[in-house]
């Protein structure tokens, strides 16, 4: 039995449907997207249950369609969001770039598939850099939550609309193609999209004779002009860098060995953690919730107290970077991940943290330093002196 009055009744979803429940229920007017394996469940579930209840869902010619659309809804106030898979998002790069740089809030949504290119429909992390650093062109932010749980695929939705609101800024879901079908359960929150409605004085719904006309572009010529719209775009983003990081800790009170990992890769650390504190080894775990802006100060809190941190992704090595700067070489960093649509096994996990382990036993003051140098654009004596 339900005992929370602030959320509704358990269901069983795919996280690709929980997050298309829960965009109706936040108060979304406009879905334009277009099917796309593994987040085609989102479209789906929109346009037989989203319609059903007032929405407007629009499958177009293409994500560049799609990608303006939203530009266009968002212009004229209303929630707007778009979804796909990383061949898509890559098509919406531009559009994305013209949103930002036009101030407008709106949801994308990236289920994450294995590539580069068409590549495979198995879950990856290998858009991280493209959604954190900006796909497209010039200088912007998109801010990015992490889901790891369908729970949080659903929940994260209103926390998405409500912060693309807030600041005028567009807004991405970053996922992957496992939390994206898998079933878990899930509950809605309470929510009344009319409490947490803003005046958006901005928007282009038609010029009253009180006040002077709403324009809203991307277009300045004047290299004066564009280069205040940048002054003005960097002061907010500096402003949610300060107040709108999110992260979640585990075990670090002890911990000499820190994992970070994100989403999907989170929950594997976790169990991986688990295995490694039964054997003696004190093993932390840092979750970045939001990837923009990225938990540095979260990171420099801990770097004093552990020996290492180990990342874990579904990539190359991405969000490694973001680490190693926060670490800034006070401690040893060291990367694993699986490429390709391969999902790393809490066991694979676990037994790189052992092997850690053992070598952390035998290194030197001069062996960290050494690593970090290789690893980092960081001299000899900076991180001599930091050690």
């Amino acid at each position: 039995m339900n005992t929370n009055k602030n959320m509704s009744e358990v269901k069983l979803m795919k996280g690709n449907e929980a997050l298309a429940e829960a965009a109706i229920r936040a108060g979304c007017k406009g879905y334009f997207g277009y099917p796309i394996t593994p987040q085609s469940e989102i479209i789906e579930y929109l346009a037989e249950v989203g319609r059903e209840r007032g929405m407007v869902v629009m499958q177009v010619e293409s994500e560049v369609a799609a990608i303006n659309m939203v530009y266009g809804a968002a212009g004229a106030g209303a929630r707007a969001m778009t979804s796909s898979s990383s061949p898509g998002i890559s098509l919406m790069q531009e559009g994305l770039s013209y949103i930002a740089c036009a101030e407008l809030p709106c949801l994308v949504v990236n289920i994450n598939r294995g590539g580069p290119g068409l590549g495979t429909i198995q879950p990856s992390q290998g858009d991280y850099f493209q959604a954190v650093k900006g796909g497209g062109h010039g200088d912007y932010h998109l801010i990015v939550l992490a889901p790891a749980s369908v729970q949080e695929m659903a929940d994260f939705v209103f926390d998405a609309f409500d912060l693309a609101d807030k600041y005028r800024n567009p807004v991405m879901i970053l996922a992957d193609g496992a939390l994206g079908q898998m079933m878990e359960k899930v509950q809605f929150k309470k929510y009344n999209p009319e409490e947490h409605k803003v005046d958006k004085l901005w928007a282009t719904t038609g010029k009253e004779k009180s006040r002077e006309r709403n324009v809203i572009t991307s277009l300045f010529i004047q290299p004066e002009k564009m280069e205040q719209v940048n002054l003005h775009l960097m002061k907010k983003y500096k402003e949610i860098e300060k107040k709108e990081v999110r992260y979640e800790l585990l075990e670090t009170d002890d911990a000499e060995i820190l994992l970070v990992a994100y989403g999907l890769s989170a929950r594997i650390c976790h169990r991986a953690m688990e295995l490694a504190r039964e054997q003696g080894v004190r093993v932390g775990m840092l979750r970045p919730i939001t990837l923009y802006p990225f938990p540095y100060n979260a990171l420099r809190s801990l770097r004093d107290n552990i020996k290492a941190a180990l990342v874990v992704e579904m990539n190359a090595g991405q969000m490694v970077e973001d680490v190693r700067l926060g670490i800034e070489g006070k401690a040893h960093v060291e990367f694993f991940g699986r490429m390709g649509g391969i999902i790393p096994s809490p066991e694979e996990v676990f037994e790189k943290i052992m092997k850690l382990d053992a070598r952390l036993s035998n290194m030197t003051l001069k062996d960290i330093i050494t690593s970090e140098i290789r690893h980092s654009h960081v001299s000899y004596r900076s991180v001599r002196k930091k050690l």
